[in-house]
């Protein structure tokens, strides 16, 4: 039986202990492919700095690369961090992608750094406050929108005649539903991470929603953290690797993802064990049968039109048997 919701995939381009970046780069089109064939209906790179476990700061290169592999499913960012790039080379960048892959790509924004107050620094990242005025800059130049007496105005956006992919901002708290919604745009909220309840934004998103060309209805996507073995015993077993390495990257002890025989083995803190325990509250982990219902309920209690599955493994090949292994519980047709 199909899941009443689309289901689609975010990769982190995770860098496992004891492999090399070319095996992660390479890994994330197998599971573009993987993902092509199941019958996902999007992938999306987040885009993160500073991060010895996570290869995926540059999402436009991994999206062209993985569209370029691939045939039928949608490619994008999940999110590209405004706040660390001049507006116009978003525009720029994302034209192109949607040039060369028409109809295939996203384009979702976030607000956040994706990374620590360093990487921020190095990165010359704009404050919080600063986003709508990203926002609206991105905008004014994709639709021409500035005034004649102001200096971008005069700023030919290369490549000319294409327009932007669609657009999707995200959101982790619900401060920016209503503004998805006035814009017309899709929302997706950052389950896999955040406490805070996502049915309140949905809804404040819905109500707030004005239709447009790309977004005749509203659109609302669900981020889910899931780990998915054949029983809930592997599983569990399995999740290890992301519990030790959530619990050192929040006491500033960042490293390439643990195997879960190395994380079980791992000396923790008593407040690193308080992390796992706040946090695990959110991560989904079980055999076929028990995420198929915990996707399905949290689904529903949200309200979402669609749900995308990122997944922390050490493993790539389980990790890809996992993806599978949901896409049956739930009922994917796969690609020809």
């Amino acid at each position: 039986m199909t899941a009443p919701f689309a289901l689609s995939i975010q990769d982190l381009a995770p860098i496992a202990d004891g492999t090399t970046t070319p095996q992660a780069m390479a890994e994330t089109i197998k599971l573009a492919q993987l993902g092509d064939q199941l019958g996902y209906t999007r992938l999306w790179y987040a885009e993160h700095h500073g991060m010895p476990s996570i290869a995926s700061s540059v999402p436009e290169i991994l999206i062209g690369s993985a569209a370029a592999h691939t045939k039928s499913i949608r490619v994008g960012s999940g999110g590209v961090m405004l706040l660390n790039h001049a507006p116009l080379r978003i525009v720029e960048a994302y034209r192109t992608l949607e040039a060369l892959h028409p109809g295939r790509i996203d384009l979702g924004l976030g607000r956040a750094p994706g990374g620590d107050g360093y990487a921020m620094r190095a990165l010359r990242t704009g404050g919080g406050e600063e986003f709508a005025q990203y926002l609206s800059e991105m905008l004014a130049f994709e639709e021409e929108g500035f005034p004649p007496e102001h200096p971008f105005s005069h700023v030919a956006v290369a490549p000319g005649g294409i327009s932007l992919p669609p657009l999707w901002l995200l959101g982790s708290s619900g401060s920016s539903a209503t503004a998805a919604g006035q814009l017309g745009i899709g929302y997706a909220f950052a389950a896999h991470f955040s406490q805070t309840p996502a049915a309140p934004a949905f809804a404040a998103y819905r109500e707030a929603f004005t239709p447009t060309g790309a977004f005749p209805a509203p659109r609302t996507l669900l981020c889910l953290s899931v780990i998915c073995a054949p029983t809930d015993e592997e599983a569990r077993f399995l999740s290890s690797s992301q519990e030790v390495n959530w619990a050192l990257f929040h006491s500033g002890e960042q490293r390439r993802l643990f195997a879960p025989e190395q994380a079980i083995a791992h000396p923790l803190t008593a407040q690193q064990r308080a992390v796992i325990e706040h946090q695990s509250s959110l991560w989904i982990v079980g055999s076929p049968e028990t995420v198929k219902a915990a996707i399905s309920q949290k689904a529903e209690a949200a309200g979402a039109d669609e749900v995308m599955i990122t997944t922390t493994m050490h493993s790539y090949e389980l990790r890809r048997r996992s993806y599978s292994l949901i896409a049956d519980a739930l009922g994917l047709e796969p690609r020809s």
